[in-house]
């Protein structure tokens, strides 16, 4: 999977099309992600010891890969990535349309 934790991706496919967030989490055997602020989901939970009033809340559901891309620090906007060996033999993830690394 060429996403990974703290990238910045836009949504390009369901309800919050356009949207970009961080990634929060990636679940790779379930082939998904879970971005800040995008597919929020209302969650009714009962009074615990850490949450003492229950009620609902809010929080993000995962995403399937394939719905979202990830943005160019350089471009600045949704791009494909490819990966390349360097010299030393470290892989780094680089911007189709720039040819720069993510």
């Amino acid at each position: 999977m060429k996403i990974i934790k703290d990238d910045k991706v836009k949504v390009i496919a369901g309800n919050n099309k356009g949207k970009i967030g961080k990634v929060l989490k990636v679940i790779v055997d379930k082939n998904k992600v879970i971005v800040e602020g995008i597919n929020l989901v209302k969650k009714h939970q009962k009074p615990n010891q850490t949450n003492q009033q229950g009620g609902i809340i809010e929080k993000e559901a995962p995403i399937h890969v394939s719905n979202v891309m990830i943005v160019c620090s350089n471009c600045n906007e949704a791009v494909r990535i490819s990966k390349k060996r360097t010299e030393d033999g470290t892989v780094e993830r680089i911007c189709k349309s720039c040819n720069k690394a993510v």
